[in-house]
């Protein structure tokens, strides 16, 4: 199968190229500019290289024809972020009969009821990534149940692995809240530390993306939660990862006004819509109709990018034995 990975040296397609060369497809990886993967594989030179500017090209209404030029079986579309930009690929590939596959986020659903979250339940999306995403939801699903193009829907939780900050303890990307907690010194957390955040490896996520695409039978018009088993609380989340450091955690607890006060506003504005959306989701829809196992824990995923991190001096842990909690 010609497979077209567009946005393919990000994290997901960092992962999910190199199981799709060697599922034997032809792989056409899309990008905007010319930087390489966050990992290096071999299975990279077998790989089609096209450079894109994806908002450009959706400005001038070329994109899907740029896209279906290249006459792929299917299309994974990991960075499309507007309805505008969704529809013009989709109609570009309706007359070839592609399969898409586009990336989603958990933060469709808004404010859960109840928790873990299913795939099905009903959705209060806030905020425009969320909104907008649901929009792209409902665009493309239904396309799929009118049987106009085979469609599917993956549901990213927060991607971590080598490479780049995963979601700390306080709900944002602050780097200094993990050299806090390597030191031993006291973390502020909001209200009680009991909001939620779901992380997945970005491997985990290539997995799903790689056995949606080998069923289409089994994948299209559906939506499927891509997460960890389980997701952490803040405050346990800030006690593991204090323990990975060899200390203990020293927390405290604000209320969200204090808190935040004490904040960067792109930093408490970053912790609000994680903590206000507080995900837990379910990934037994993609357990059975997909076959999809996580290889990675929540924690397991941020130890790994926490180790890339140390490595790369970003985050300083002199003088601390790091290990698994």
């Amino acid at each position: 199968m010609k497979v077209l990975v567009v946005g393919a040296t990000g994290h997901i397609g960092t992962y999910l190229v190199p199981r799709l060369v060697m599922a034997g497809h032809e792989v056409v990886a899309m990008s905007r500019g010319q930087r390489g993967p966050y990992l290096e594989h071999p299975a990279w030179d077998q790989v089609e290289r096209v450079q894109v500017d994806r908002e450009a090209e959706d400005g001038a209404t070329t994109f899907g024809s740029r896209v279906a030029a290249l006459r792929p079986d299917a299309v994974v579309d990991l960075v499309c972020f507007s309805v505008p930009s969704a529809r013009q690929l989709l109609e570009a590939l309706v007359p070839l009969g592609s399969y898409l596959l586009h990336c989603g986020t958990i933060w469709v659903h808004g404010s859960a009821v109840e928790v873990p979250v299913a795939e099905d339940e009903a959705r209060q999306p806030f905020g425009d990534y969320g909104t907008q995403k649901a929009a792209i939801e409902e665009l493309l699903l239904g396309a799929a149940h009118q049987g106009r193009l085979r469609c599917t829907v993956l549901r990213p939780g927060h991607i971590v692995g080598p490479g780049w900050a995963p979601v700390n303890p306080a709900g944002n990307l602050n780097l200094e809240v993990f050299n806090r907690l390597a030191r031993g010194d006291e973390l502020a957390l909001p209200n009680l530390g009991l909001e939620t955040v779901h992380h997945v490896h970005a491997d985990d996520v290539a997995q799903g993306f790689a056995q949606a695409l080998s069923d289409p039978g089994a994948a299209s018009g559906e939506a499927f939660h891509l997460v960890s088993a389980r997701a952490l609380t803040l405050r346990g989340y800030a006690e593991s990862v204090a323990a990975w450091f060899g200390q203990s955690a020293r927390l405290s607890f604000q209320p969200w006004e204090t808190w935040a006060g004490a904040w960067e506003p792109q930093d408490a504005q970053a912790t609000w819509d994680h903590i206000s959306h507080s995900p837990s989701m379910s990934i037994d829809k993609a357990v059975k109709a997909l076959g999809y196992r996580p290889r990675y824990s929540s924690l397991d995923a941020v130890f790994e990018s926490l180790a890339w991190l140390v490595g790369q001096g970003r985050v300083d842990a002199a003088g601390h034995e790091m290990h698994r909690a």
